[in-house]
């Protein structure tokens, strides 16, 4: 029985690799008025093996719904009742596909995403097999419902339809103080505030001790996102490297602009520090002086409290013969004032 969940991950783990396609949509947000025209780009078709791009709408509170699919001959098929149907029309430029809305209204406010069909290898099809029984999916990556082809999906464009203006991010970059350093690691602050629409995507590059500029890949430096009403900010972890000295830029992708930190953060080599060797010799030194005093405070502490018991008793004894004595000396005197 353990077998079974050991050769799942194996194949999941193989697999992420080869699902890892992914179709490519450059805009992150549209903006439109009512009454205007907007289409959606989907590029990196060329890795279907199937001559087909499907069309999905995902509303803020509603499930995917499919819209239609074109083939490689420009051929549209609406037969998904999608509510607006008619709204829609798609075209075929080489290996990128269009979604078009020609009039713009305020219910096709929603997020619109491209997919297509790929061959599933047979390693690919016994993790899908696993999916089907247990019921879950990677990512966007639906459970194989058609034979030997599952879907790849791109990032998606938010269309928002609205009269308000777009504005443009500012951009910031910081130093960040955290664990991290501690651990030998940086960590810049690039924020984007004050924009609409308010999503956005950043990168990051680095200028090399050369002059010459290159991306920060994820292999390369960590980085988080964090979301917060007006702002985003994107937290980068990077490696402190001896004797190199990079500076940081951060860039902001907004509604068809890139928007680029004003300034630079330059992260230099580790500074020198005490020898690590004396930190293994004094470390036991001062754990033993510790322990030491523990013991010395546990052994005046219970001295204390010996000391208050025995009072305590003293007292106790005190008060009892004091009260014998005068119940003896009671009577006496009774028999005394008889007489």
């Amino acid at each position: 029985m353990l077998f079974l969940p050991a050769a799942a991950l194996c194949c999941l783990c193989s697999a992420l690799v080869a699902m890892a396609a992914e179709l490519s949509q450059d805009h992150l947000t549209l903006t439109r008025r009512v009454g205007q025209t907007v289409s959606f780009s989907c590029g990196g078709t060329q890795q279907c093996d199937l001559d087909y791009v499907f069309w999905y709408q995902k509303k803020d509170t509603e499930t995917f719904t499919r819209i239609l699919y074109i083939d490689s001959d420009g051929d549209i098929d609406k037969s998904y009742n999608h509510p607006q149907e008619d709204d829609f029309s798609a075209v075929n430029k080489g290996n990128v596909y269009e979604l078009q809305i020609q009039t713009v209204k305020l219910s096709h406010s929603a997020t619109y995403y491209c997919a297509c069909w790929k061959y599933a290898p047979h390693i690919v099809l016994a993790v899908l097999d696993i999916q089907q029984q247990t019921g879950f999916c990677i990512s966007l990556s639906h459970c194989a419902d058609s034979g030997d082809y599952y879907d790849i999906f791109g990032s998606g464009t938010k269309l928002y339809v609205t009269d308000e203006q777009i504005v443009k991010p500012v951009v910031s970059v910081y130093p960040a103080a955290s664990r991290a350093h501690l651990e030998g690691k940086s960590s810049l602050l690039c924020v984007a505030s004050d924009m609409f629409p308010p999503l956005v995507r950043f990168s990051w590059k680095r200028q090399k001790d050369n002059g010459t500029e290159e991306d920060v890949t994820s292999a390369e430096g960590e980085q988080l996102e964090l979301r917060e009403s007006g702002r985003t900010t994107s937290i980068l972890l990077i490696p402190q490297r001896e004797n190199s000295t990079y500076k940081y830029r951060c860039s902001v992708h907004h509604e068809g602009f890139t928007v680029e930190a004003q300034t630079e953060q330059e992260v230099p080599a580790p500074a020198a520090s005490c020898p690590p060797e004396r930190e293994p010799a004094d470390l036991p030194a001062l754990q033993q002086a510790d322990l030491s005093f523990q013991s010395q405070c546990q052994v005046k502490l219970l001295c204390l409290m010996y000391t208050v018991l025995i009072v305590k008793s003293l007292v106790y004894c005190c008060g009892l013969s004091l009260l014998m004595i005068l119940r003896n000396k009671g009577p006496s005197t009774n028999c005394t004032h008889a007489d």
